[in-house]
């Protein structure tokens, strides 16, 4: 199936795809649910009104305070994940030998989306993409097995092309998931910066669980060109012909200052940042990030 590395999924083993906070679902599964219940979890003590059931107070502290406390469980659930395909024309760029952005977003999410549906959990899909209507695609959640093969369908007819519309496609996505997800946004993140805050901030007042994987070309960080160069708006389709050499400086300074506050942005709300290159392995980015996860949700 394309995206998909077999190869690597069997060294990634059973590796989860964890949730870092409560999750709501429909049926039993792996992470912890934000709905109180008598299932697995301990996590926390209330009082006893009225009404309560019985066989869930807690005799012993009882015995220590003369009070009567009721024992409240975490229920497991299923995770829904939510995956944001960046669609500007700026996720098309690559040099020689290396694939596009948006091809190395699309075997990452492909490969994060089998890791999910296998262990039981939903996942959908949104283009960032410009439209006629303004109105962005988006396919539903579904556990099903064969729900992986539309959402890797659909990544392989869209091709990037146009302005972003990020930003619009986050809020749009904030208001159409009613309950706690993990939301997985793959994009170049050429936006504006005070847009996509308030977009990423949208999310996180929802209680959504946040990843955003900012990919990125190293050519777009060093700028190292030796000669007079034509640079193209994969976005706007403007052009500029100027020497390397007169603005490197500056641009480095301009990219370092950018990168440093994206990653502020997704920091401040508790979002997961994962600044990927194009040429960095697939695997060394999909084992930092799950396992990373593992190490955060032990730590909460």
């Amino acid at each position: 199936m394309k995206y998909l590395n077999h190869n690597l999924l069997s060294r990634l083993g059973n590796l989860p795809l964890e949730a870092r906070h409560s999750m709501t679902g429909n049926v039993s599964g792996r992470h912890r649910s934000a709905s109180r219940g008598s299932s697995v979890e301990f996590a926390e003590y209330r009082k006893y009104v009225a009404g309560d059931d019985t066989r869930r107070l807690d005799w012993k502290a009882y015995a220590r305070s003369d009070r009567y406390y009721i024992k409240e469980f975490e229920a497991d659930t299923n995770l829904r994940a939510y995956i944001v395909m960046d669609l500007s024309g700026s996720m098309n760029y690559h040099p020689e030998q290396v694939e596009t952005k948006y091809m190395r977003a699309c075997r990452l999410a492909a490969n994060l989306a089998y890791i999910a549906i296998r262990q039981g959990d939903a996942v959908g899909l949104s283009f960032a993409r410009q439209t006629k209507d303004g109105a962005a695609l988006h396919i539903p959640a579904s556990r099903r097995p064969a729900h992986l093969n539309v959402l890797i369908s659909q990544m392989d007819t869209h091709s990037p092309q146009g302005e972003t519309v990020l930003p619009d496609t986050l809020h749009e996505l904030a208001e159409r998931v009613g309950r706690r997800a993990l939301v997985l946004i793959f994009s170049d993140l050429f936006t504006d910066t005070a847009e996509l805050k308030n977009a990423l901030r949208h999310l996180h007042f929802r209680k959504h669980d946040i990843a955003v994987f900012h990919l990125v070309d190293q050519l777009e960080i060093d700028f190292d060109f030796d000669r007079p160069i034509r640079f193209v708006d994969m976005e706007g389709g403007g052009s500029l012909i100027t020497e390397p050499d007169l603005i490197a400086d500056e641009y480095r300074a301009i990219v370092a200052s950018y990168l440093e506050e994206t990653r502020r942005i997704c920091t401040d709300i508790n979002a997961d940042y994962r600044l990927v290159r194009t040429g960095d392995s697939l695997e060394d980015v999909l084992t930092g990030f799950l396992m990373g996860r593992q190490k955060k949700k032990a730590a909460g």
